[in-house]
């Protein structure tokens, strides 16, 4: 009899647990949100970040959770994807949040300020030294709530008609740059012009730039930049681990069961290392097909980068006095910043320093 009943016991768990996980997929509820992108198809990196960042929402959640992704101009233009997100035009946007520093400056540091921190160092200060707490408490003043999702790794300095030799090569050139380093640019007397991704060529090709910085080989190949400013130089001191970000409704992200956040964010963070490893892995071919194709590679010259660094910090220092915002990040930031690269001189450089000579020889 013991036995018996031991079976019937036995089966009735069974029976419970063969019906359990369909029921917990039956709670979760199903949703349709749309993701604005700032950039267009053509960039299949920037662009597909989004896509694969969709991709693995839609997975998780056996397809209940969907994100259809639009790109920069479908819906609304690409610098204004931060206020289609922040009115709830559309649930969510991915996007460079310096495209905003009109509004407010701190929105730099969420992708990159000059000679600030490199792709590592950007995802240890968010991840870890408190950036993205800071960033978020931010970011609530514009009703959105930011996730890290790509980084491009420190950029090239851009696409110049001209050689760039000295300082007053640079007085009076009409660029695309945008942000805390058009700030720094108009201390050198360039004319800084922010322009979106899908804007450049155009601009470049009529005269109306005299140069251009975008993100690096790959992206740079694709706008065919190199066809119309064939001095192509190097580093792009004020983009050292560019990140972007999913922006996300307040509101919206408020209303999302605890599950759905979670995988929200760990797809946010699926997509940020397949943004890199991209990048990583395509830009030294295109490199070397650009330099094949005409592209004169040159770097800044020392005085020009540390002219360059001497504005910076001229311009970190006045809006420090005026931006309280601004201040309690930035001193986060450059604490961090300080120890990084302590501690980056001892291994990563040395390491990295001798791999580029052991190439070579």
């Amino acid at each position: 009899m013991q036995r018996r009943q031991f079976l019937r016991a036995a089966g009735a768990g069974l029976a419970t647990a063969a019906i359990a996980k369909p029921a917990i997929a039956q709670s979760m509820p199903e949703l349709k949100w749309r993701l604005t992108s700032s950039f267009p198809k053509s960039l299949d990196t920037l662009y597909g970040t989004s896509e694969v960042f969709a991709k693995a929402v839609a997975e998780a959640t056996d397809n209940k959770f969907q994100i259809q992704v639009f790109a920069g101009g479908e819906i609304v233009p690409g610098l204004q994807a931060l206020d289609a997100a922040s009115n709830a035009t559309v649930e969510m946007c991915h996007t460079a949040s310096y495209y905003y520093f009109g509004k407010d400056p701190t929105f730099a540091f969420g992708t990159a300020i000059p000679f600030g921190l490199n792709q590592r160092m950007m995802d240890a200060w968010m991840f870890v030294g408190g950036g993205l707490e800071l960033l978020n408490e931010f970011y609530k003043k514009f009703n959105v709530i930011g996730f890290p999702t790509g980084n491009t790794g420190a950029q090239m300095g851009g696409w110049f008609r001209k050689e760039i030799n000295s300082l007053d090569d640079l007085k009076g050139l009409k660029m695309r740059i945008g942000g805390f380093a058009g700030r720094v640019m108009t201390k050198l007397q360039v004319v800084p012009q922010q322009l979106a991704g899908g804007d450049i060529y155009p601009a470049l090709e009529k005269g109306t730039l005299d140069a251009v910085e975008w993100v690096g080989p790959y992206d740079d190949e694709k706008l065919g930049l190199y066809k119309v400013a064939p001095y192509y130089y190097y580093p792009g001191w004020w983009e050292g681990g560019p990140m972007l970000h999913n922006l996300i409704n307040l509101a919206k992200w408020n209303e999302l069961p605890k599950s759905y956040q979670s995988i929200v964010q760990s797809a946010c963070h699926v997509a940020n290392t397949w943004m890199m490893a991209k990048y990583d892995a395509s830009n030294p071919a295109a490199l070397k097909r650009l330099v094949a194709a005409g592209a004169k590679l040159h770097p800044f010259s020392p005085a020009i980068m540390e002219a360059s660094f001497k504005a910076a910090n001229e311009v970190y220092a006045e809006t420090v006095a005026v931006n309280a915002d601004f201040k309690k990040v930035y001193e986060s930031f450059l604490a961090f910043r300080n120890d990084q690269y302590l501690w980056w001189q001892v291994a990563e450089y040395t390491f990295d320093t001798f791999m580029i000579r052991a190439r070579r020889g």
